[in-house]
C-alpha cells in the first residue's frame, strides 16, 4: 500500500487554495509539505516554466529522501482513502524510476510478472517518484532551460524519455487514484492546446468536490457530465489503440495478458 511505503507529500501550487488538499493528504496518513511558487506578476518567465521550477524545488528534496516521495500539483483530487491503495511500481528494482497516479494520454510498453504496467503519461498532476529518479529530473530542468529557456515548453511530455534514457523505468497506476480537479490552463490555449483533461477511470470517490465542477446546487450534475465524458474518452483511447498501441501488442512476450489489463481497467475496480 502506498502508506506503508511513502511517508511525504508533496504539493505543487501558485495562488491556488490548497487547504482542501492539504486535509486529505494529512487525512491519509502523509506528513504534507507546500511548495508555492513565487513568481511575481510581471515576470517574464513562462507560467509553464516556473512551475516546472517549482517541481525542481520538490525533485531536489526528494532526492535526498531514503524512501520514494508522493508529488501532487495543487488541482489534484485524490480519490477517498488512497494511502491504502497499492503502490504500482516495483521498488525492488534500481532501475524503477517514477509512477503516475494520474495520467493523460497514457500508453502501456509492457507488464511485468507481478502486475506493474510499465507506460507514459504527459502529466505531472499526481506521481511517485524514487531518490534516484528524482536526482535525474534535477537534469530535465537544467536540459530544458539550456534548450528552450525560460518560455513555454511542455516539459513534462518529456519527463518519460528522458528518464528512460537515463535507463530507468516508469509505471502506471491500474487507474488514477485522484482526478485533475483544475480548469484549463490559458496558458495552454495559447500554443493551441486546449488543457483540459480529466482521469479516465478512478480507484473510488473523490475526496473533494473538483474546482471545475463550480458552486451552487447544480454543481453534482457538471462533475458527473464531465466525468461521463471522461470515461468515454478514455474507452474510446482504448477501442482505438492509443491506450494500448497494435505495434505494441503484436511484440509483447505476453500479449493477451497486457489486453486483458487495458480492458479490465475500464471494466473493474481491481485485479
Amino acid at each position: 500500500m502506498l502508506k506503508d511505503e511513502i511517508q511525504q507529500a508533496f504539493i505543487i501550487a501558485y495562488r491556488e487554495e490548497t487547504e482542501p488538499l492539504e486535509q486529505a493528504l494529512a487525512n491519509e496518513g502523509w506528513q504534507v509539505k507546500l511548495f508555492r511558487n513565487e513568481r511575481s506578476p510581471d515576470s517574464s518567465y513562462a507560467a509553464i516554466y516556473c512551475c516546472m521550477m517549482n517541481h525542481r524545488r520538490a525533485w531536489v528534496q526528494a532526492a535526498a529522501e531514503p524512501r520514494p516521495t508522493l508529488i501532487v500539483e495543487a488541482d489534484f483530487v485524490p480519490v477517498v482513502g488512497m494511502s491504502s491503495l497499492p503502490l504500482p511500481m516495483d521498488l525492488s528494482q534500481p532501475s524503477t524510476g517514477l509512477c503516475w497516479l494520474y495520467t493523460c494520454a497514457a500508453q502501456i510498453y509492457s507488464l511485468s510478472p507481478d502486475g506493474f504496467a510499465e507506460g507514459f503519461s504527459t502529466s505531472l498532476v499526481a506521481y511517485v517518484v524514487t531518490p534516484a529518479a528524482a536526482r535525474c529530473l534535477c537534469g530535465l530542468a537544467d536540459w530544458v532551460h539550456e534548450h528552450h529557456g525560460t518560455g513555454y515548453f511542455n516539459f513534462d511530455s518529456e519527463v518519460d524519455k528522458y528518464l528512460r534514457s537515463h535507463g530507468f523505468k516508469n509505471y502506471i497506476s491500474f487507474r488514477n487514484y485522484g482526478e485533475h480537479g483544475g480548469i484549463p490552463n490559458p496558458e495552454h490555449r495559447q500554443h493551441g492546446i486546449s488543457g483540459i483533461h480529466r482521469a479516465d477511470v478512478l480507484a473510488g470517490p473523490v475526496a473533494f468536490r473538483p474546482l471545475y465542477a463550480g458552486t451552487g446546487h447544480q454543481w453534482r450534475s457538471r462533475y458527473l457530465w464531465i466525468r461521463l465524458n471522461a470515461r468515454l474518452k478514455g474507452i474510446g483511447r482504448l477501442l482505438l489503440g492509443r491506450f494500448l498501441r497494435p505495434k505494441i501488442l503484436r511484440k509483447a512476450s505476453a500479449p493477451r495478458r497486457m489486453l486483458q489489463w487495458a480492458i479490465a481497467r475500464q471494466l473493474i475496480r481491481r485485479l
